[in-house]
């Protein structure tokens, strides 16, 4: 209590000091705790210290304790390996006692100790599964299934020598197979476990299917596996034709699906399953080898018979499937295996011009059950399958397609040579026509149809009638030559193809697909065209005008223009062809394209057609120039003309960049009319470059004062100064280097006059090499009359020279090189 508070004060009135002192006592009282809980953490420590035990002095050099190895492998695995090791030793043990010891017995014996053997084996298993020892017993059941194999083999060579071996074989592989199964099922009911999981089967329809795990997991499946030979050996022992094996097998695939389908137990049905794949793949592939090689319809429809037994298997597989994604794949073979099994019938009973048709039929049928209420996997199957048959077909008939567009392009080495007779004559220049491709039209018809009818998803609608857009072109492509029509139809059908196409292709529909498709047929009948003369005249006016129309519509243009321009360079040339012209008088011809397509970029602005046209335009000239090779005066102009229209293209304000390429040009044009004319002096060559390439550096170094000396006069000077020096080396005569040398000294002087650089050192290091050269003749008499000590002294005083003045020289040379900076 505080000594302000008298002792009259009452315990329940409140006393509050002021605020300095009731700062004052918080402080002290906060001092207090921190000094308490100090205390206490340190007796904490000590406590802490004082409970954990001493620890053991540590010895620098006491060896470590070497690390627990782990065990390799685990018990289980040790025993499984020792009881599959000691089953296979006694099954080996037991062959051999069969095979090799089995004549030292009598009959009694031998029935006694094999069947003893065997008895006790199969037996053993069931004390040991009460046990708990299912392991071991797992393993003496194996030996026991292999005793009854090796009964088997005994009671075949002891009482019945004289069997068929196949046959008694099949008997025997049915009769183990059913022991077996019946002796896993009775060990199931003698010890069957509790708690077993459930699994559901089918794909919506079944109901769910309880599945048991036998006390065994050996002999069932083993019975399964020994199930798949009976059939197969018993048609083998019979001496049965290639349909009854196949039948053989095809049962016996049946027979697994429904295994594998119905028995509860999983062991089984991956077996059987296994086997459905393996019996039923082999049977349906040996059904249809022979349907295909059918010589007949009875035969064909025996192997039909085969191939709707195996898809009748597929789909019962499909329909009970447990996942919609094996429903689907399996509904889908079983599709594939009905096409080919009808169209097989129909292949033999209709010519053989026939055969993909009718296969195409019988895939097309299969849509019919894509509308019913089948299951949405077994429908999509279907489609699947249908879909798979319509690939093949336009697959079978596309090389028709290549050779209608590609084989016309044998026309080019004989252009003019004459019309053929047929539109097939005409593209069958260097490639044979297939056999039996008549009908190609109809199956390109039909597939086109199909897509158009049957394809109404809407996010597939689109798809579909792209590609029935691009079948119908390739079915009216090929018909003239499927039908062998005359040759002018043929010219007919692909021009009235080429302006379909590009009159379906509107804006407000995709364009790729048909202008894509007009391209490929204008190509095709240019190069058809070829064979006479009017029809390629007509034909290239034709496709110019037509392009050229089309090349204004919404959205075609950047194709259709170029288009248009390649077919007026090619009419160039066949005018000039036609008239009789040499290449060279045809080459100024072919120029009007590049300069009507730089007048038509020149309008067009800044649409898209611009520079699709004027890339179209400069390829166009590559032909003129090729056209005048070999007469190079006019090789000469043609190049200057060329020059002269990119100069006008470079007049454009978004076109300066041009201006380069049109300068090129002019020198090109210059530098093949001075070979022309045999000139051999290369100033000729060198100064029309030198003197527009000064004159562009000084308007350039006029308007940005940035730019350095070197980037404006280097390469004009460089390009006449240096090949004139390499020439002047080699010539013996005084006008050349005197020349040359009065040259370099008025381009330094020029330098030294404005305070250039590049004019400086350009022409400074070329004076120097030339008088150089004109020096070195009387450089080398003297060298001659010294003696030879007086060069190495020479060069040793000049070492010492050098080594005596380096700081004065360096000190020079940063002189030189701050006055040159100051000069660029």
């Amino acid at each position: 209590m505080s000594a302000n508070v008298t002792g009259t004060t009452l315990r329940s009135m409140t006393h509050i000091p002021p605020p300095a002192e009731e700062l004052r006592l918080l402080d002290t009282e906060l001092r207090q705790l921190d000094a308490r809980r100090a205390l206490l953490l340190a007796r904490r420590v000590w406590l802490i210290a004082a409970l954990q035990p001493p620890a053991a002095p540590h010895a620098p050099f006491a060896p470590q304790a070497a690390p627990a190895r782990r065990p390799e492998t685990t018990a289980p695995g040790v025993q499984n390996v020792l009881l599959l090791l000691g089953g296979i030793l006694l099954t080996v043990a037991a062959v051999a006692f069969t095979v090799v010891s089995w004549g030292h017995l009598g009959i009694a014996g031998r029935a006694l100790v094999l069947g003893a053997v065997t008895l006790a084996a199969l037996g053993a298993p069931v004390p040991l599964l009460r046990r708990g020892l299912r392991s071991t017993a797992e393993s003496v059941a194996g030996l026991g299934l292999a005793l009854t194999v090796l009964d088997a083999y005994a009671l075949h060579e002891v009482a019945l020598p004289d069997t068929d071996g196949l046959g008694y074989a099949a008997l025997a592989s049915a009769v183990l197979a059913t022991l077996w199964a019946a002796y896993s099922l009775a060990l199931g009911a003698l010890h069957r476990p509790a708690g077993q999981p459930t699994d559901t089967t089918g794909a919506g329809q079944q109901p769910a299917t309880a599945v048991v795990r036998l006390p065994l997991r050996l002999p069932l499946p083993t019975a399964v596996a020994t199930a798949q030979l009976p059939l197969l050996l018993w048609a083998a022992a019979a001496g049965a034709g290639a349909h009854a094996l196949t039948a053989a097998l095809l049962v016996t695939a049946a027979f697994d699906t429904l295994v594998a389908l119905r028995v509860p137990v999983k062991s089984v049905r991956v077996v059987a399953a296994v086997g459905a794949y393996g019996m039923g793949g082999w049977g349906t592939l040996a059904a249809g080898w022979l349907s295909w090689t059918a010589s007949g319809p009875s035969a064909a429809a025996r192997a039909a018979a085969l191939l709707l037994l195996a898809a009748a298997t597929a789909f019962a597989a499909a329909w009970h499937a447990p996942k919609p994604g094996v429903a689907t794949g399996t509904a889908l073979a079983g599709g594939l295996i009905t096409v080919v099994g009808l169209g097989g019938v129909l292949r033999s009973s209709l010519p053989d011009d026939w055969t993909v048709p009718g296969y195409l039929a019988c895939g097309v049928a299969l849509l019919a059950v894509v509308r019913t209420r089948l299951a949405e996997p077994l429908r999509r199957g279907l489609a699947w399958a249908s879909g798979c048959v319509q690939a093949v077909a336009v697959v079978w008939a596309l090389p028709l397609v290549g050779i209608t567009l590609l084989g016309p392009v044998g026309w080019a080495e004989r252009a003019w040579s004459g019309s053929p007779a047929t539109a097939r004559d005409a593209v069958t220049l260097d490639v044979p026509w297939p056999p039996h491709a008549a009908t190609a039209p109809l199956v390109l018809a039909l597939v086109a149809g199909v897509l158009v009818v049957a394809v109404r998803a809407s996010e597939w609608r689109q798809q579909a009638l792209t590609c029935a857009l691009t079948l119908s072109w390739a079915t009216v492509l090929v018909l003239p030559a499927a039908l062998e029509l005359p040759y002018t139809v043929a010219l007919l059908t692909q021009g009235l193809t080429t302006a379909a196409a590009l009159a379906y292709a509107r804006p407000t529909q995709p364009r790729t697909p048909p202008l894509l498709l007009a391209l490929l047929s204008s190509l095709g009948l240019a190069f058809l065209s070829l064979a006479s003369e009017g029809a390629t005249l007509t034909v290239l006016a034709s496709l110019t005008v037509l392009f050229a129309a089309a090349a204004w519509r919404p959205g075609l243009g950047p194709a259709a223009a170029p288009a248009s321009l390649a077919y007026a360079t090619a009419l160039a040339c066949a005018v000039g062809a036609s008239l009789g012209w040499q290449p060279q008088q045809t080459a100024l011809l072919v120029l009007v394209v590049p300069a009507g397509a730089a007048l038509l970029a020149a309008r067009l602005g800044d649409s898209s057609m611009t520079v699709p046209v004027e890339v179209t335009g400069a390829a166009a000239a590559l032909p003129a120039i090729a056209l005048t090779v070999a007469d190079p005066p006019m090789l000469a102009l043609v190049l200057s003309l060329c020059g002269v229209i990119a100069a006008g293209t470079a007049i454009r304000e978004d076109r300066r960049s041009v201006g380069y390429a049109a300068a090129a040009l002019f020198v090109l044009a210059t530098w093949v009319r001075l070979a022309a004319w045999n000139v051999g002096s290369p100033e000729a060559y060198t100064l029309p470059v030198t003197l527009p390439a000064l004159l562009v550096g000084a308007v350039r170094r006029r308007k940005v004062m940035a730019v350095s000396s070197w980037a404006a006069y280097g390469p004009g000077l460089s390009v006449t100064l240096v090949p004139s020096l390499f020439t002047a080396w080699g010539d013996t005569h005084w006008l050349r280097p005197l020349l040359l040398g009065a040259a370099a000294l008025l381009v330094v002087l020029v330098g030294a006059r404005h305070r250039l650089q590049a004019p400086l050192v350009v022409g400074g290091t070329v004076l120097v090499l030339d008088a150089l050269h004109e020096l070195a003749p009387y450089l080398v008499q003297v060298v001659d009359a010294l003696p030879r000590w007086v060069p190495p002294a020479l060069a040793g005083l000049l070492l010492l020279a050098l080594g005596a003045t380096y700081e004065q020289r360096m000190r020079d040379a940063r002189r030189v090189r701050e006055v040159l900076g100051r000069m660029s």
